[in-house]
């Protein structure tokens, strides 16, 4: 009996250190097969994402992917210039990889996905866990995409937490509010994946370790990274260590670890105006008691709730990668 088909997914990121463990746990994954990577200025400028994302391929004897770059400026303003404070100078915690000899790809990261979502029409998954700015573009560009996704994971938002750029708002959000909006306005099946949730765990200096004694020099690299990563989250959670919020993403897409088990169905809008609730995420959580329950007709779902702890199956399945 022949093994089942592992399902295509479409990587949008801005490769940063927690974008580089999700896309080892991408890679590691039995489940799926990831046919494509485009980038986005967020926590490090497009250009930089797909050198980053390139390097790691590269570094797991990946060079069959092909990546794209995508947009450098969001849809109403330029590139801010990074989160350089979270993710260090070069986005990956100042880790020096080997260059890769394979270069991003001609097309832009918008012509990447309308080309593999032709390819893979109906079965293309798409993971978003940076700005929004390329989805957007790809949604004026062809406005049947959706048509084409099986569906879309999306790390972004706060529904009942503080944001974590500004008192309401997430950094992938807060970034491009507009292209978030045009995302979720779309007529496709979202998994959105907020601060809510994320915030709940955590990788340790425990975890760290085990993946530096790792033997592939992809996880190696990682626990490299993370060094950077837990120097900036050590005032937030009192100690060494870090949030998960891309990986945890990654693997609600996949499916294999981590189920969702609190998600309701909601309408979620993003605030687009210039105000001080620039870039929040309001989800109508009215009703949600004594358990979740789905709007009609809405196809967002917003996961504050997971069945287990990330941390230790990411660790599991890094250092078994």
């Amino acid at each position: 009996m022949s093994a089942p088909a592992r399902r295509p997914v479409f990587l949008d990121c801005d490769t940063g250190i927690d974008d580089a463990v999700a896309l080892a746990y991408l890679l590691a994954s039995p489940s799926i097969e990831l046919v494509g990577v485009g980038t986005v200025s967020g926590n490090i400028d497009s250009a930089t994402a797909a050198r980053n994302t390139l390097d790691l391929l590269a570094l797991a004897g990946r060079t069959d992917i092909p990546v794209a770059v995508g947009a450098h400026d969001h849809l109403s303003h330029g590139y801010g210039g990074g989160a350089t404070h979270v993710h260090g100078e070069n986005g990956i915690g100042g880790v020096t990889l080997p260059t890769a000899t394979r270069a991003p790809e001609d097309a832009s990261a918008v012509d990447l996905l309308l080309e593999l979502s032709h390819r893979h029409a109906g079965d293309l998954h798409l993971l978003t866990i940076g700005p929004v700015t390329n989805i957007a573009l790809a949604l004026a560009a062809d406005p049947s995409l959706p048509e084409r996704i099986s569906g879309v994971t999306a790390m972004g938002g706060a529904a009942l937490c503080a944001g974590n750029i500004t008192p309401v708002a997430e950094a992938n959000i807060a970034n491009d509010p507009e292209a978030a909006a045009t995302m979720l306005d779309a007529a496709w099946d979202i998994t959105l994946v907020p601060l809510d949730v994320t915030m709940e765990h955590t990788l340790g200096e425990e975890d760290r370790e085990a993946l530096l004694a790792s033997a592939n020099p992809f996880t190696r690299a990682v626990g490299e990274m993370l060094d950077h990563y837990f120097d900036f989250y050590r005032p937030i959670y009192g100690e060494r260590g870090c949030a998960l919020h891309d990986p945890l993403a990654a693997a609600i897409a996949v499916g294999d670890g981590v189920t969702a088990t609190r998600a309701p169905r909601v309408p979620v809008i993003v605030d687009t105006t210039s105000g001080p609730g620039r870039g929040q995420t309001i989800a109508d959580l009215r009703g949600q008691r004594p358990r979740p329950r789905d709007h009609d007709g809405v196809r967002t779902r917003i996961v504050l709730e997971v069945d287990r702890p990330l941390g230790p199956h990411l660790v599991d399945t890094l250092t078994r990668f």
